[in-house]
């Protein structure tokens, strides 16, 4: 199939929308109602690009139309054409209007509370025209799923470390240590030195063991010779420990720069504990071969420039 001979003159990016919006609303009436347009202009945009292709792309019946397998595939690609034409036009305006743009980031609790929270916080203040969707997941999900779909732009957190190398890029801002946290009313604050083994008694608020943080929490205990404690409460939930940290009676394991920005803000006190973490990479991920818009370098060059005295400081 020679591209310029059958598909760059007669494939038309009308059309690709029109088969889009069909499969989207599963009719071809549906989609015209939904695109304003009639069902017999519905019908010769699918025809022409099945005729320019030389495949079917639906099959038909009383219930509407589902893509037949080359139509899935062109389907596939077509999704990214769209989205890469979006970012385009999303990237002229952005020239045109250097102050105005939109971001959508994909990030779990820890960092929404610390780390991204500071790089939002700068650029809203040089750019107040610029608006961020932030989209609250785990690491993995968000890498795997929610990037490849670019319902996310980039996702800025914890590296998870797997998804194929040939659809993402990685950079890693900063190595994360984890503490042992307190509210400033517990009866921890007061000790200058605590061993580990002192506080597996203790009432605690961790995230559930079969997670990322919860596994690396069972290991720290585990690497001392100890029992993991007893979580008398388990909770993802930034906002379930920290007021259950402020009756003074919980303790939790935060990551470092979540602590870095928001410890003071919330209440929160470091114990002096040495919990045997393995420093965990946090970074940005992005996917390969996707021109960046200028909004997302533009938050790729704050978070560098926040993070990197945190990363000297480890």
């Amino acid at each position: 199939m020679q591209w310029a001979d059958r598909i760059g003159r007669r494939l038309k990016l009308q059309d690709m929308h029109v088969l889009l919006a069909t499969v989207q609303w599963g009719s071809m009436a549906k989609a015209a109602d939904r695109l304003g347009i009639s069902q017999p202009v519905v019908s010769r945009s699918i025809a022409s690009l099945e005729h320019a292709l030389g495949v079917r792309l639906l099959d038909r019946s009383r219930n509407g139309v589902e893509p037949t397998m080359y139509g899935r595939a062109l389907l596939a690609h077509g999704v990214a054409a769209f989205n890469e034409l979006k970012q385009g036009v999303k990237a002229i305006e952005f020239l045109a209007d250097p102050t105005a743009g939109e971001l959508r980031i994909g990030s779990p609790e820890p960092t929404q509370a610390g780390l991204l929270s500071a790089i939002i916080d700068q650029l809203s203040t040089r750019y107040p025209r610029l608006d961020f969707h932030v989209i609250e997941g785990e690491p993995p999900n968000l890498q795997d799923r929610e990037l490849p779909a670019r319902t996310i732009d980039l996702m800025i957190g914890r590296l998870p470390g797997a998804g194929s190398a040939q659809e993402i890029e990685v950079e890693v801002l900063l190595r994360e240590r984890a503490f042992v946290v307190a509210g400033l009313q517990s009866r921890w604050t007061r000790r200058r030195k605590i061993e580990l083994a002192e506080l597996v008694n203790e009432r605690w608020c961790l995230p559930p063991p079969e997670t990322f943080p919860g596994s690396l929490i069972a290991e720290a205990f585990q690497a001392r010779g100890l029992d993991v404690p007893r979580t008398s409460v388990a909770a993802l939930s930034i906002h379930m420990q920290n007021a259950l940290l402020a009756t003074g009676r919980f303790l939790t394991i935060l990551p470092g720069t979540m602590l870095h920005f928001s410890a003071k803000r919330l209440g929160l006190k470091i114990l002096p504990v040495d919990l045997p973490f393995k420093p965990w990479p946090v970074g940005i991920v992005t996917l390969k071969n996707r021109t960046l818009s200028p909004v997302v370098q533009l938050f790729i060059d704050c978070a560098r420039k926040i993070a990197e005295p945190l990363a000297k400081a480890d």
